[in-house]
């Protein structure tokens, strides 16, 4: 049960992403990415504790993916247990990814994804064989980005729920997922371009993360529209979240 609600702290984190996008495209300001999303959390007048509970389920959920990584799928031919597993465990360190961000905004060290991003990247760039990584990373960001739009147009995220019994109530999860689904890769789908953009150009100030990603598309034509639609896509996946947070088989 604990593990569930780590599906919910995800959701309520793109749900507050998708707010500020869609503050972004009507003229105002903030932070949208995961470190803005946390921020605003630590903001509210229980804002320890909403953390503190967030980072113990996410922690949950990682060990929940983790367990699945190690023990589950064994009846499944090898080719497809080995892609199970794998995307169990790289779930499972997404997740505790999240706990340990989480943890250093509620102890009030949280730092700026963006510029966290952008100094991962110079640093990177000035490695031995960064730049070739750099660009491996961007690929597969930028990669995972068509797979959720692919992934959420083909709704097959359903093989993963126990949907609802109301037809109702069965066609707004489809609903919620696809959109959710689409707009996540198009913002993972940003990233990795930025990325990718920001070595090709050795201008690593420009890979900005999520935030600069949804800026960036802000400035261009139709731009304040496309940014609103991702918005309103990533409200929706983050409800998407906290409905699977109930409808998940696990």
């Amino acid at each position: 049960m604990v593990a569930r609600a780590g599906f919910a702290v995800s959701g309520v984190l793109h749900l507050l992403i998708g707010l500020v996008a869609i503050r972004l495209a009507t003229g105002g300001q903030g932070k949208a990415d995961v470190s803005g999303a946390m921020a605003e959390l630590a903001s509210q007048p229980a804002g320890p504790v909403l953390l503190w509970s967030s980072f113990v389920a996410c922690v949950a959920l990682a060990l929940w993916q983790t367990s699945d990584a190690v023990f589950d799928f064994q009846h499944l031919p090898a080719k497809k247990k080995l892609g199970k597993k794998l995307t169990a465990a790289f779930q499972a360190i997404v997740y505790a990814g999240l706990a340990v961000t989480l943890a250093s905004f509620a102890r009030g060290t949280g730092k700026d994804q963006g510029r966290s991003t952008s100094d991962f990247t110079a640093t990177l760039m000035k490695a031995p064989g960064g730049v070739l990584l750099l660009l491996a990373i961007g690929a597969a960001v930028a990669a995972t980005g068509i797979i959720y739009a692919i992934r959420g147009f083909r709704k097959s995220f359903i093989k993963h729920l126990r949907l609802p019994s109301s037809d109702t109530a069965r066609t707004a999860v489809k609903v919620l997922g696809v959109a959710g689904y689409a707009a996540k890769g198009i913002a993972l789908l940003l990233v990795g371009l930025l990325i990718i953009i920001a070595t090709v150009t050795v201008h690593p100030e420009e890979s900005t993360g999520l935030d600069g990603g949804l800026k960036g598309l802000r400035e261009q034509p139709y731009g304040i529209y496309l940014l609103a639609a991702v918005g309103a896509g990533l409200i929706c996946y983050g409800v998407f979240m906290v409905v699977r947070a109930r409808l998940a088989k696990m």
